[in-house]
């Protein structure tokens, strides 16, 4: 049988107790609880404190689950319901706009891609569901960065890198294209990440309104533009898609 890393269960079991009752708990009731002396409950705790799985009540001492717990429960189910409702819509947009079709989510300081449906030709293509695509130049990254206060910090506070002459890296002028994407309801990307290729995005959001992800399209520079500029035709499919999703969310028009 595989060993097991004692520290890493006596932490699932410190949330599974705090977990399981409504008041908070003190250091005295979890290190009693769990049969551990108070010392390593403290190590415990103030890890996952540090962390943002726990939280400790100021005035009385007491601990209670964090904020980041729940947050990572929540995107877990919203990720798996977000995909099964965009599997139609996404090979629909696939489909009218001739081109491959992504759905993206805010995943540790990047976006990840949940689906990815192929550009419908016979054309040798490879499969980027579980990619990771920067936040500040892909154009799923700026609808994110853009709606998602979290997503937005995280493009802030990392190294932008210039991957192409059309990066924009720069605090500023980043901080235009966000309000430029929040303006018009998406986001570009013409070879700010890969030369010879554009992308556009446009927000996912739920029932409460909250942007829970992007869906865009992505090909070569001369299928997706014409004149440089993107074809407002599938601009339009894109949010097209993006509302439909939505839609499906419980959100509502946009």
């Amino acid at each position: 049988m595989a060993r097991t890393i004692q520290s890493l269960e006596r932490a699932a079991a410190m949330l599974r107790l705090l977990a399981g009752g409504e008041r908070r708990l003190g250091l005295s009731d979890i290190s009693s609880s769990l049969g551990l002396a108070k010392g390593t409950a403290h190590g415990i705790l103030r890890t996952l404190q540090q962390e943002g799985f726990v939280e400790q009540d100021p005035a009385s001492g007491r601990y209670q689950l964090g904020a980041e717990l729940l947050r990572l429960g929540n995107s877990y189910l919203d990720v798996h319901e977000l995909r099964a409702r965009a599997l139609v819509w996404t090979d629909d947009l696939a489909r009218s706009s001739g081109e491959s079709a992504y759905l993206g989510v805010l995943h540790q300081h990047g976006v990840l891609i949940v689906h990815h449906v192929f550009r419908p030709d016979d054309s040798r293509q490879v499969l980027e569901v579980g990619a990771m695509q920067p936040l500040h130049s892909t154009a799923l990254g700026k609808v994110l960065s853009a709606y998602d206060p979290v997503a937005h910090s995280e493009a802030v506070e990392a190294a932008q890198e210039a991957f192409t002459p059309r990066t924009v890296t720069g605090p500023a002028d980043f901080e235009k294209l966000l309000d430029l994407t929040r303006a018009r309801g998406w986001a570009a990307d013409v070879e700010e990440t890969w030369e010879g290729v554009a992308s556009v995005a446009a927000p996912i959001h739920d029932r409460r309104r909250m942007p829970v992800g992007a869906v865009g399209i992505t090909g070569a520079v001369e299928r997706v533009c014409r004149d440089g500029e993107l074809r407002p035709e599938l601009v339009a499919a894109v949010r097209d898609c993006a509302r439909a999703v939505s839609r499906d969310l419980g959100a509502g028009r946009f």
